[in-house]
């Protein structure tokens, strides 16, 4: 999970006012469950200490919250007296639910937000393609690309000319493949998505996936449901689609463990992956964190820590936080900080399942990391 959209929140000194909340349906009933939610959660704030100018900001946003959005949950993230940070959830919270805190309380976003990856659909034939990017939320129309339209279809088999014609009419098609792959290769880098599903023909699709860069080969599947044609039945494209999403994020999940276990196991050579909370908080106030790895109910993920003002002045204990300069050191739990100064620093998170209690391949304590450089090159780069 790509933390940048984060960075609103990696600054500003706090404290904090983070609400996970259920829009529901924009019928008469769930308006007034609405109603009765946002007084509730502003009436929690307000009780924890929060200063009115940020209560009120929060209660406007809440009312500001379109409920027939998709998916019907969001979150808020609020500060001196404004919203920082507004998300769309992809899985409603299991209860509404208000802090006030030194941090923003940013760790439910890594279940409840971003959990599948970003993923472009191309609805392809011999002519062209239309995208679509799939999200948070409702899928959105992504513009499209045309190729050349004639020749595109064959003639019957026969003299000379009408094989000149077909060659003609495979040309075309290689070529509008190319085109297709050049725009979806563009859109990937701008967009984020970081895999594609391609539906149509079969054969129109494997071209358009011949002409894709090496480098999204693996994150490319084929479709046999849906394409251009209007009246298509989307629910089996969009079955195939969500497959493919909740596929690429468990491999991807696989990966990082494959590379936490061998870093962490590296004998006689120096560490690539670190877990537990010292050890990661060290790691953070160095900005060595590639990818933050957390479990979901690791017995220390909400383990007391000490923060200050800036994102990387975060310890395990008072006394490391204030030699660090956090000045007055402020306690926070440990997955927002940790989360928040790996954002800072431009580094990721990843969710993985156990807790954290026996090894299994997990982080200990459920808090775990990969470095950008292994501890100790800094160390053999200041000998040389």
């Amino acid at each position: 999970m790509k933390l940048d959209f984060l960075e609103p929140v990696t600054t500003g000194r706090g404290p904090w006012a983070s609400v996970y909340a259920a829009t529901g349906p924009p019928d008469e009933a769930g308006l007034t469950r609405r109603e009765l939610s946002w007084r509730e959660l502003c009436r929690s704030l307000d009780e924890q200490g929060a200063d009115p100018a940020t209560v009120a900001a929060v209660r406007e946003a809440l009312e500001d919250a379109a409920p027939d959005a998709e998916p019907r949950a969001l979150a808020l993230f609020a500060a001196e007296g404004r919203v920082a940070l507004e998300c769309r959830l992809d899985e409603p919270p299991a209860r509404s639910e208000a802090t006030w805190s030194a941090l923003p309380h940013v760790a439910p976003l890594v279940e409840l937000s971003g959990r599948e990856p970003p993923c472009l659909v191309a609805r392809v034939d011999r002519a062209g393609a239309d995208f679509e990017l799939h999200g948070t939320g409702r899928a959105e129309a992504a513009g499209g690309v045309e190729g050349r339209d004639w020749p595109l279809h064959r003639a019957s088999a026969g003299d000379w000319s009408v094989k000149h014609f077909q060659a003609a009419v495979e040309n075309t098609w290689e070529e509008n493949a190319r085109l297709i792959a050049d725009e979806i290769t563009r859109m990937c880098e701008t967009s984020g998505a970081e895999l594609v599903v391609l539906a149509g023909g079969a054969r129109e699709c494997r071209a358009v996936r011949d002409h894709l860069p090496e480098a999204l080969h693996g994150a490319t599947s084929i479709s046999e449901h849906g394409g251009r044609a209007a009246g298509t039945d989307d629910a089996p494209l969009m079955a195939d689609v969500r497959a493919a999403r909740m596929d690429h994020m468990a491999r991807r999940t696989e990966t990082v463990l494959d590379r936490f276990r061998a870093g962490r196991n590296a004998s006689g050579r120096p560490e690539a992956a670190v877990e537990g909370v010292p050890a990661v908080t060290e790691a953070v106030q160095e900005h060595r964190v590639d990818t933050l790895l957390l479990t979901e109910a690791g017995s220390d993920l909400q383990r007391e820590v000490w923060v200050g003002a800036e994102p990387g002045q975060v310890a395990a204990r008072r006394s490391d936080a204030q030699a660090l300069g956090a000045e007055p050191a402020r306690p926070a739990r440990a997955d927002d900080a940790l989360l928040i100064g790996t954002a800072a620093a431009g580094g990721e998170a990843v969710l993985v399942p156990g807790d954290g209690t026996a090894d299994g391949g997990v982080p200990a304590g459920g808090v775990g990391a990969l470095l950008r450089w292994p501890r100790g090159e800094e160390e053999r780069a200041a000998q040389r």
